[in-house]
């Protein structure tokens, strides 16, 4: 007699078929607290309608194409001339070219326009991640580009534009929109930009140049154009170290030399191409002034930095979501995992950190929105404290989410060790934790109007929970105390972006994920792994809050 062997039993379907903008709670109602009202319904639409196709199977689909085919160097034709192009499988410019006709580059001058494009990154990204860098990177050079208006009026048309030409290197003057990429760091360097070795000669036009040198990481190499940073001989007796703007494509429709010598082999990000690059040659303009290049790009920095935030709020939620979907549908021990006391600590838990992000990410975005003095002091606090911390979280939240999935959540066709691949990557990206201590530390000692922003905003809370005010009072005793203060800058970091994300849970979240957050991250009720929150909190009503409704 015939026996079945294959009959799928207690397998949960797969997450898909959902409009990932509003199953996600937290996020929607971000947007509803930051948006004017008369922009409500349009964003609210727009964002709808990317979220329904981020969840939708055809763009998970393009996302596990982009990731199995990364890109490939091409660095002769076959003739065995210099081209110096990178191949991407089609799905990586369906995904680039949705997320920018979709707004993803343009922020800049649009009413509320950094809150809706940080709610769609933050829906989008979560499809697949790789691409979110070269959308970053072109939303965050227009306000380089600003320090030189001529530079602004050429490019920033064409940066902010809703249409994708990603596929063809052609003179930027005959495209309609234009995607853009920076090289910072090199070998001897890293972080340490002022140790750089790259040249740059003046020719007799003024504000040309030729470099010489390399980048070590110069990610999205087949953009139309690139900020840069090479030394010159400054007038003014400083390093020299200058901003300059790298085409790809000069104006005659010759190529620029700039010579990719590898793509990078990493740990995630694999749809993404970031590369090693040489100049001999190459010119260029000068954006800012001669000798000011860290000031005319930081800008750009702290933009990309925000986005660091986002992606890995991303990654927290889709992780999040995939680990309350899994446990829905999942029975084991006599009953659905999602109802066992020990498994909702544990989803409860994740789904305070992935809260909090979101939450912390989308009041930054409103910031930036902001033209008040103490909200751009705020931000100069804010964002390398926020970067620092939530891009921390991101990697053991989604380790513990892969582990709610158990062995369906250690293969590969389920989606999470891509997530956990990427995961660790926002916090090395625009400089690693250090990187973001230190600039919080030089932002304390130069900048007092920061603090004073930065206390402002935690202190719309303070009265309204015991241990957000015990918390802020130890804060600003370390902030008082400046022994060792450099060997403590993490300590310091880590309390400033948790008092913050406090303050702002308990101002906005629901009453349960507040008092949840306040008693594990504030009161010190908290062990050292995930699922260790105290028993009598309202852990059911956390997690139902957390769950994607497919």
């Amino acid at each position: 007699m015939a026996t079945t062997t294959h009959t799928v039993t207690n397998q949960a379907p797969p997450l898909v078929g959902y409009d990932v903008f509003t199953a996600d709670r937290a996020l929607t109602e971000a947007v509803e607290r930051h948006l004017p009202t008369g922009l409500l319904d349009e964003a609210r639409g727009e964002l709808s309608s990317l979220g329904t196709t981020a969840g939708s199977s055809q763009a998970q689909e393009w996302g596990t194409q982009a990731n199995e085919n990364p890109p490939k160097l091409r660095t002769h034709d076959r003739y065995g001339h210099r081209i110096d192009e990178v191949d991407f499988h089609p799905a990586w410019h369906r995904l680039l070219g949705h997320a920018v006709t979709n707004g993803l580059t343009n922020a800049w001058g649009r009413p509320g326009g950094h809150v809706r494009r940080a709610a769609g990154f933050l829906v989008w990204t979560q499809a697949e991640a790789g691409h979110g860098c070269p959308l970053s990177m072109t939303h965050a050079a227009v306000p380089a580009l600003r320090t030189d208006p001529a530079l602004a009026a050429e490019w920033e048309p064409k940066l902010t534009s809703q249409v994708y030409e990603g596929e063809d290197l052609l003179p930027p003057a005959g495209k309609a929109g234009v995607l853009f990429g920076m090289g910072m760091t090199e070998k001897q360097g890293g972080s340490d930009v002022r140790a750089n070795t790259t040249r740059a000669t003046a020719l007799e036009a003024s504000g040309e140049y030729v470099l010489t040198g390399h980048k070590w990481f110069c990610s999205a190499p087949m953009s139309d154009g690139f900020l840069v940073l090479a030394q010159t001989s400054a007038a003014s007796g400083k390093d020299g170290l200058t901003c300059f703007l790298v085409p790809r494509v000069l104006e005659d429709g010759t190529r620029n030399v700039f010579r990719i010598q590898r793509l990078k082999d990493k740990l995630g990000n694999r749809s993404n191409a970031s590369s090693e690059v040489e100049f001999d040659g190459t010119w260029a303009r000068r954006v800012g002034e001669e000798g000011r290049g860290v000031r005319t790009i930081i800008e750009m920095v702290a933009a990309t930095r925000l986005d660091c935030v986002l992606g890995s709020a991303a990654l927290m939620r889709q992780a999040v979501a995939q680990a309350v979907h899994h446990t829905a549908y999942r029975s084991a021990f006599g009953g659905v995992l999602i109802d066992k006391p020990l498994m909702r600590n544990v989803l409860a838990d994740l789904a305070l950190e992935s809260e909090a992000a979101t939450t912390l990410a989308l009041r930054l975005a409103a910031a930036y929105d902001s033209d008040s003095e103490q909200e751009r002091a705020f931000l100069r606090l804010a964002v390398p404290a926020a970067k620092y911390w939530v891009t921390k979280r991101c990697t053991p939240v989604t380790a513990e989410a892969l582990e709610c999935l158990g062995g369906n959540g250690y293969v590969e066709e389920s989606g999470m060790p891509r997530l956990l691949r990427e995961s660790p990557l926002n916090s090395i990206w625009e400089g690693s934790g250090n990187v973001q201590a230190l600039d919080v530390l030089r932002a304390l000692q130069r900048e007092p109007q920061a603090l004073d922003a930065f206390l402002r905003e935690v202190g719309e809370a303070r009265g309204a929970d015991h241990r957000l005010d015990g918390a802020i009072k130890a804060l600003l005793t370390e902030l008082a105390d400046l022994d060792g203060i450099e060997a403590r800058a993490r300590r310091v970091v880590e309390r400033m972006a948790l008092v913050l994300q406090g303050s702002l849970l308990v101002r906005w979240a629901p009453p349960e994920v507040a008092d949840a957050f306040c008693a594990s991250r504030l009161g010190g009720d908290h062990g050292s792994a995930f699922g260790t929150l105290p028993h009598t909190l309202d852990l059911g009503s956390v997690v139902e809050r957390a769950r994607p409704v497919a």
